[in-house]
């Protein structure tokens, strides 16, 4: 028969090992000021009994969390990972944790996502807006939820950001396709809403326009999600065409990857038949089939920027801390994908 194991409190350890409370304390929060055989006994028997503190009471006690939360597009995106695991290294030099949510490009998860930071008393956020309205970002500040934006460019009300100039990005992949030799070109896209897809396209709009081409050079094929599977259905889309491009820019490399599929079981040649390009350089681009060129953006260094600046906001310091925009700037990879023009 089993029953209900009750909680282990901090009391029961000092019972069981024979002291203070405060020593109990000691051994937790501050063990050098403890003797090393008293420490050792202590910690013998937060083993034995499955002692483990409360931290919301420690929470309580301090004023302050000891956790960062992160908000992201799409957890199922690659780029992401990065992002999360640049911001976790960050984080945990500074002995703290991560709590990674993902919005799913909805500013109503978003939302939901800010109640429960809010309730839970995170430390801060660093978060990739759904919303392009601000009105997240404004709820963030009404919260008192110091925040980070990350892969949008902030302004000077919206605190810190890190992103990457994508205006520039999008420039750099149709200057690469047009110097090829491409002059009949489809831009798979992604939500229209999207701050990063609107400077990808105008900056591949730009390139077409210095390049002395027309704007009918670049025919935009959107799509509602930027996965695989809608990369998939787009790749069918540009077979269906009557008039077939001759390379195509994908906004990013799950895009790529999908209409790369479409492409090989049609056995349409890549590049030699059309040409393609892809976005973010995920690690998935260069071990695709086809090796994909695509313009790289440096996730994990964004995360860790992101966190870096989120801590000093946060830190003891605080008061001293002015918020920063940082803008990297991304680099074309080239690889198989691309390499024979026409």
């Amino acid at each position: 028969m089993t029953g209900t194991r009750l909680s282990i409190g901090i009391k029961s350890v000092t019972r069981e090992a024979g002291v203070s409370v405060g020593t109990v304390s000691n051994v937790l929060n501050q063990p050098d000021r403890v003797s090393a055989p008293t420490r050792r006994h202590v910690q013998q028997v937060i083993t034995r009994l499955g002692y483990v503190r409360s931290e919301s009471a420690r929470q309580l006690r301090a004023g302050r969390s000891r956790i960062i939360s992160l908000l992201v597009l799409d957890m199922g995106n690659p780029f992401f990972v990065d992002i999360a695991r640049g911001a976790e290294h960050a984080v945990r030099e500074a002995e703290l944790g991560v709590m990674v949510c993902n919005s799913g490009q909805s500013p109503q998860e978003e939302m939901d996502y800010l109640a429960l930071f809010a309730q839970q008393r995170v430390r801060g956020a660093l978060v990739t807006p759904a919303d392009l309205s601000g009105h997240t970002l404004r709820e963030f500040r009404r919260h008192g939820i110091p925040f980070v934006v990350i892969d949008r460019v902030g302004g000077e009300e919206e605190g810190c950001s890190v992103a990457v100039d994508d205006v520039a990005g999008g420039a750099l992949a149709i200057r690469h396709l047009v110097s090829s030799g491409h002059r009949a070109i489809a831009f798979v896209s992604g939500p229209a809403r999207l701050k990063q897809i609107q400077d990808r396209s105008a900056g591949a709009r730009a390139a077409l326009a210095d390049a002395g081409l027309p704007p009918e050079s670049m025919r935009e094929l959107p799509v509602g999600r930027l996965d695989v599977a809608a990369g998939r259905d787009a790749g069918a889309r540009l077979l269906g065409l009557m008039e077939r491009p001759t390379a195509v820019f994908c906004a990013n490399d799950l895009l790529a990857l999908g209409v790369l599929q479409s492409l090989y079981a049609a056995g349409v040649r890549v590049p030699e038949d059309m040409a393609i390009v892809g976005y973010d350089d995920i690690e998935f681009a260069a071990a695709a089939t086809v090796p994909l060129t695509s313009v790289r953006r440096p996730a994990a260094t964004m995360g860790t920027l992101a966190a870096e600046l989120l801590l000093q906001e946060t830190g003891d310091r605080a008061s001293e801390h002015r918020h920063e925009h940082v803008l990297l700037q991304p680099e074309l990879v080239v690889r198989r994908s691309s390499m024979t023009a026409h």
